[in-house]
């Protein structure tokens, strides 16, 4: 029995690309994914290393530094953001000796094989009260970031850390963006480092949480890239077809109004919901389709916002798995692109210039686990190629 379950594998790892349909399936996706591990059902890691191989993306950000993910992915060539929580700023902050400690149990010993590109200190501080806190991000993010430089890894990792979009005050138009007044004390600085080490702005955006709010006023072709005649910024003339994109642009205003034009804008995280409460509207498979979908196909363009038209966004899908540990409502619990086992939760487009994820084909193969030892073979015409990759295996 263990070759046939070792052949159902294969033959489910090479059936993904079809699902999550590309350009060339030789070509590394152009987006990345969060890999959040908030649940008691997850997969190995090491099984993790063939599903992101097979669907070719090589950037990863995780919540921590977890040694089994960096060590399984050594050697893949794959890139990794890691994250050191909250909880360690104030140390970071006081001792710049934990920051050194921290990058030596933590990074050190998986680079090079493993590509560490960059490490966020601390996530969504700005979002809540603990003043101590956001007083200590900075100093914590300087103390790494001197770390990282005196282990020689400057050149090769970055330092930054990760905002929600709501510490902006205005976001539209975009071009009348701007910070929130109580946080300016802390985000004037911050802007300074990422100019003076070169380092990106990072946000965490989730246009669902506009449409949930307001899904009588907010249009939901808007939020999901869909065909929409869009919103024009009376300051500037550029026409929005999507919320993210204005979210985006109302960030580059905030920061030019603190002085800076010098430090770029990348998005930490944005996702959609597949289910939700009954509460939370516009929480489904077919909008979550929809959204991943469509945003794939235009980082695959390689396409700008329109004020920054000729800077290809750069974005972190969230999230890979559905996390059955994580808290609150039932929507925080269903934001991956696949179930525990391996299976997607949808199929999804991702070639530029094809049909939106909302009128696409969904996933056949649901309920087949992409990680289980169990051999069934549902094979199409169209899948005869696949049949022949797996015969040599055999």
């Amino acid at each position: 029995m263990e070759p046939r379950g070792h052949t159902s594998l294969l033959l489910r790892l090479l059936l993904l690309p079809l699902l999550f349909s590309v350009d060339g399936v030789s070509a590394a996706q152009k987006f990345g994914i969060n890999y959040g591990q908030i649940a008691n059902n997850l997969p190995d890691p090491t099984q993790v290393v063939g599903l992101l191989q097979s669907l070719n993306v090589n950037k990863v950000k995780l919540y921590d530094a977890d040694p089994k993910v960096l060590t399984s992915f050594a050697n893949t060539g794959v890139e990794f953001i890691v994250t050191i929580g909250n909880e360690n700023l104030q140390t970071m902050a006081s001792n710049p000796g934990a920051a050194r400690q921290w990058l030596a149990q933590h990074v050190q010993p998986f680079i090079p094989a493993t590509r560490i590109t960059c490490i966020t200190v601390g996530n969504e501080v700005f979002s809540g009260n603990d003043a101590g806190m956001m007083a200590n991000l900075l100093p914590a993010i300087k103390a790494i970031y001197a770390a990282v430089g005196d282990l020689g890894l400057g050149s090769q990792v970055t330092v930054s850390s990760a905002h929600s979009v709501n510490v902006l005050a205005t976001s539209f138009p975009p071009s009348s963006g701007a910070f929130r007044e109580d946080l300016a004390q802390y985000i004037q600085p911050l802007l300074d480092f990422h100019g003076q080490t070169n380092s990106p702005f990072l946000i965490n955006a989730y246009p669902f949480f506009a449409y949930k709010a307001s899904p009588g006023s907010v249009s939901l072709p808007y939020v999901l890239f869909e065909p929409n005649p869009g919103v024009v910024d009376p300051n500037t003339n550029l026409n929005y077809d999507n919320m993210l994109y204005a979210q985006i642009d109302a960030v580059y205003a905030a920061m030019k109004l603190m002085g800076h034009t010098d430090v770029g804008v990348r998005i930490s995280e944005t996702g959609w919901p597949s289910k939700g409460d009954e509460d939370e509207i516009g929480a489904t498979v077919e909008n979550a389709a929809a959204y991943n979908g469509n945003l794939m196909q235009r980082i695959a363009m390689n396409q700008g916002t329109p004020l920054k038209p000729d800077v290809p966004i750069d974005v972190f899908v969230f999230a890979l798995f559905n996390e059955d540990m994580k808290p609150g409502p039932t929507s925080e619990r269903n934001y991956g692109l696949f179930y525990p086992d391996g299976s997607p939760v949808y199929a999804i487009n991702t070639a530029a210039g094809s049909a939106s994820g909302r009128t696409g084909s969904f996933d056949p193969y649901s309920s087949q686990t992409m990680f289980s030892s169990a051999s069934r073979m549902a094979m199409t015409s169209g899948m005869g190629v696949v049949g022949l990759l797996v015969a040599l295996f055999l």
